[in-house]
Parts: structure tokens; C-alpha cells; sequence
């Protein structure tokens, strides 16, 4: 069940970073996202998208989502198996993390959505944007979540609390993002999370 879970979690993450890309991507090319300080250039650059780009992403996105759940919350059990107190951690931020950023994944494309079907004018734009700030908290707590996970995974490891090398914890989600950020790989941390489940795949097999 726990290799099950683990490739479930691969799929999902490779499916969830389609959907990113869904939200950045139009027919012409990546989306200069720095356009939503500006009104008129926000227009311009969201007349490259089509409107069925948000609603596959909030729609594959949250079946993609529910798939890697499965992968976090088994790893989460593998855990407390070698250690209760890490395990416990790693549930509980496994469900801080799983429950928002479901939220948060369908805002995104939700606000795409309304504000290209809005036919991109500044009252509409004006509107997503606020109603994205004030549902930013979404947003905070899931990344939390999987900071959390995270980092208790990547400690449990490298202290010696598992049966994998003390190594094993740099195939995780933290470093892998850190490592990513100066780049302009879209979707960096679904790229992190496929590369950390199929490392774990690999380990545990």
C-alpha cells in the first residue's frame, strides 16, 4: 500500500505542476505575471489566454491534489512507525497542508477565470485581485503545512530515526525548491515533490 501511495503521489505532483502551468502558460508562451501591477498591460497579457486553461487547471488540479494526499499521508504513517513524535508531526501538517492549498489551487484558477470572462476590465481585475489578498491566508497555512512536513521528514532522516542514509534527506522537498528558486523552471514545487516521492519510491521499494 505504501508503494501504491508513494507513485499515487508522483502522478498527482506531475499532474498538479500541468496545472500550474495551465495558470502561466497561454498559446504564445509563459505569461509575464509582473503585467497585474499595471491595468493595460494586464489586459494585453491576459488576452493570450483562453479561458479554458483556469478551469482544467481548478478542476485537474484538485483531482491531482486529492492523488498526492494519499502519498504524504502514507509517508506520514511509514514515519511514525520509526517515530511516533515525527509522525504525529508530519499527519497533522499533512492535513494543514492538504485541505488549504485545495482552497488556494481553485482561487488561482478561479480568479484567471472570472477576470478573462470579465472580459479583463480594471473593475474586473480590481476585484479578483482583492478577493486573491483576502484569501491569501489559504495560501500561508498549506505552504506551512508542507514546510513542516518537510523539515520533520528531512530531520527524521538525517538524525537517524529511519532506516534510510542519513543522505536520503536532501531528495526532499525543501533543498530541492532552494536549490530551483534562482531559475525559471515553472512549477518548482511539483518538480520537488515528484523528484522526493520517487526518491522515496526508490528507497522504500
Amino acid at each position: 500500500m505504501l508503494k501504491i501511495s508513494l507513485f499515487a503521489a508522483v502522478i498527482g505532483h506531475i499532474l498538479c505542476g500541468i496545472c500550474d502551468c495551465l495558470l502561466s502558460y497561454g498559446p504564445k508562451g509563459r505569461l509575464d505575471l509582473k503585467c497585474i501591477k499595471t491595468p493595460e498591460l494586464m489586459k494585453r497579457e491576459f488576452s493570450r489566454m483562453p479561458p479554458s486553461n483556469p478551469m482544467c487547471s481548478v478542476i485537474l488540479g484538485t483531482f491531482s491534489i486529492m492523488l498526492f494526499a494519499f502519498g504524504y499521508l502514507a509517508v506520514s504513517n511509514w514515519m511514525y512507525g520509526h517515530s511516533k513524535f515525527c509522525g504525529t508531526i508530519m499527519l497533522i501538517s499533512s492535513v494543514v497542508f492538504i485541505v488549504p492549498i485545495v482552497v488556494h489551487h481553485v482561487i488561482c484558477g478561479f480568479v484567471e477565470w472570472f477576470y478573462i470572462k470579465m472580459e479583463r476590465t480594471v473593475e474586473a481585475r480590481d476585484a479578483v485581485l482583492t478577493f486573491q489578498k483576502q484569501t491569501v491566508s489559504a495560501m500561508i497555512a498549506g505552504y506551512f503545512g508542507l514546510f513542516a512536513f518537510a523539515m520533520t521528514l528531512l530531520v527524521g532522516i538525517a538524525t537517524g530515526q529511519t532506516n534510510l542514509p542519513w543522505w536520503a534527506c536532501f531528495f526532499n522537498t525543501v533543498p530541492l525548491f532552494l536549490i530551483m528558486l534562482p531559475t525559471k523552471i515553472p512549477a518548482k514545487g511539483n518538480i520537488a515533490g515528484v523528484i522526493m516521492f520517487a526518491a522515496l519510491l526508490i528507497f522504500l521499494w
